[in-house]
């Protein structure tokens, strides 16, 4: 049995000396995130009364289908951080399992390494295995930590049983979507097919959560309840089906053929199409199965934002309380001063496709693919020229689709629905900032190469301080240290043109510092 998993401790090891720091900064993010909300809430909610107030503004279906049930009879500081804050959290705790176990798997298969650790006295099954323990590990070391810090603050309403039931639940989330995504990079032969095939389980899982709560994983999770019911069943549940998944994981991967999938590729033409012949066409042909799924999934995510609308409008007109508390603007109706929060979260899940398509440059380098297109008549400042083009329509039909998706969910679930070019407007203004991190990271491409993750800190900070902002009270320049943080709140504010030219000259000169240096510097392969 030891020879069908030989030498996995010692590539447990090596994987983490490897990517140790990627481990710290996301565990840094999630615990601190944690470790925040819970004095912010104490700071806005500090009696009682405050919080019955606040359980009585969730006591309908819009909320509950966002952040999931919880014991609003008793709404103690406990209970208010598990409720508005366990999805969440779980949300990011998946894709930071989803990204690693990509990276560590069907990546490294991918790019070659996988062969060359082959060549050593290893197992078939060791590299995969080893990344299953490495995996368990980081989200063990989580889960104590988040335990850990929420019992140290020393609030009475957040005890030891149920901060650690918060974290084993957190940690539990975390190896149930590692091992989906164990699983589906056996079944895709590329990490691009592996990333979208985990997105769409977790995408699909979380809306179809939001109908049924028994709906696994997420369902499972909302159930657990910490510092209430501490709901314990719905961990063990998800441990389980871990380890379904990473026993089946093992089996298929021990069945097929290294750098294959068990989903067919569709054939190739036998001759390549005359737009192959431009750099264009060659990024469009790569990038043209993540844009037609990010399309979709846009759409889906629109529809299911838009079909809360009706039900919002409802609640705020019965609730009396929470209307004298939201209403800021008497010429707008409620529903239209909660449009820009919407279309605002739209457009940070718009940015994601848009930023991985000007990535695919700089994957393409560390693939050592770039000689051969660079070897013909192709410039680099034509290349990166090509992506940044392709990135910056990907962030049009992005934001266009979602406001979509919006419009056509509220026609059917408003009294009075928006008009599209309300809505349309409400997303589109978003396309300056997104087009700042477009240009941060072509930048990055030119200037530093290995540091274009880092746009990813800085999207989430966005996210962070504009979303949750109100939440933690953070103070006004912390929002306008990201560029979300000067669009215009369409439809309740006026336009601001010029902040939106503000933001499309800073990303002028990004663009033109990006193409000046990845002209001069070396290309690596």
């Amino acid at each position: 049995m030891m020879g069908k998993f030989a030498g996995t401790l010692r590539l447990s090891r090596f994987i983490v000396r490897q990517d140790r720091w990627r481990y710290v900064w996301w565990l840094f993010g999630i615990v601190a995130m944690t470790l925040l909300v819970p004095p912010a809430l104490d700071s806005l909610y500090p009696t009682q009364q405050d919080r019955d107030m606040m359980a009585a503004t969730m006591e309908n279906p819009v909320m509950t289908a966002m952040v999931g049930p919880a014991d609003l009879t008793h709404y103690t500081l406990g209970v208010m951080v598990a409720h508005q804050m366990l999805l969440m959290t779980g949300i990011a705790v998946a894709i930071m399992n989803i990204l690693l176990m990509v990276r560590h798997t069907r990546a490294e298969e991918e790019e070659g390494q996988a062969e060359f650790l082959r060549s050593l006295p290893i197992a078939r099954n060791s590299q995969l295995t080893a990344s299953i323990l490495v995996l368990l590990a980081v989200n063990v070391v989580m889960a104590m930590l988040i335990s850990v810090g929420l019992f140290s603050l020393s609030f009475d309403s957040m005890d030891l049983r149920g901060s650690l039931i918060y974290g084993a639940g957190l940690g539990a989330i975390g190896l149930f979507f590692a091992g989906v995504t164990a699983v589906c990079a056996q079944l895709s032969e590329s990490s691009r097919g592996t990333v979208g095939l985990s997105f769409t389980v977790m995408i699909v899982s979380y809306l179809v959560r939001a109908g049924t709560e028994e709906f696994p994983p997420f369902g499972w999770l909302a159930q657990v309840q910490p510092y209430s019911e501490n709901n314990m069943l719905p961990v063990i549940f998800l441990i389980i089906g871990s380890l379904l998944l990473f026993i089946l994981a093992i089996v298929l991967h021990a069945k097929r053929d290294l750098g294959s999938g068990f989903l067919p590729s569709r054939g190739g033409r036998a001759h390549a199409s005359i737009f192959l012949r431009n750099p264009l066409g060659l990024a469009w042909r790569l990038e043209k199965t993540a844009f037609i799924s990010w399309s979709i999934g846009m759409v889906v995510l629109g529809l299911s934002y838009g079909s809360v609308l009706g039900d919002l409008e409802k609640f705020f007109q019965s609730n009396e309380i929470f209307a004298s508390m939201i209403v800021a603007d008497e010429n707008s109706s409620l529903a239209a001063q909660f449009l820009p929060m919407l279309m605002a979260v739209l457009a940070f899940i718009s940015t994601i496709p848009a930023l991985l398509a000007v990535h695919k440059l700089a994957g393409e380098e560390r693939k050592s693919r770039l000689d051969i297109v660079l070897g013909r008549a192709v410039s680099r400042v034509n290349l990166l020229a090509t992506y940044i083009v392709l990135a910056l329509f990907t962030s049009l039909v992005m934001l266009s689709f979602s406001a979509l998706g919006l419009w056509l969910a509220s026609t059917a679930s408003m009294d009075e629905p928006f008009a599209f070019r309300t809505v349309w407007q409400a997303s589109i203004v978003h396309f300056p900032a997104v087009a700042v991190m477009i240009a941060i990271s072509a930048c990055l491409i030119g200037v530093a190469q290995r540091a274009t993750g880092f746009i990813w800190l800085y999207l989430f900070y966005g996210f962070l301080t504009l979303y949750l902002g109100g939440l933690f009270q953070f103070p006004e320049w912390m929002e306008k240290l990201s560029p979300f943080g000067y669009v215009s709140k369409l439809p309740i504010e006026e336009m601001n043109w010029l902040y939106a030219g503000g933001l499309l000259a800073v990303a002028a000169v990004l663009f033109v510092v990006g193409f000046n240096r990845y002209n001069n510097r070396d290309i690596q392969g």
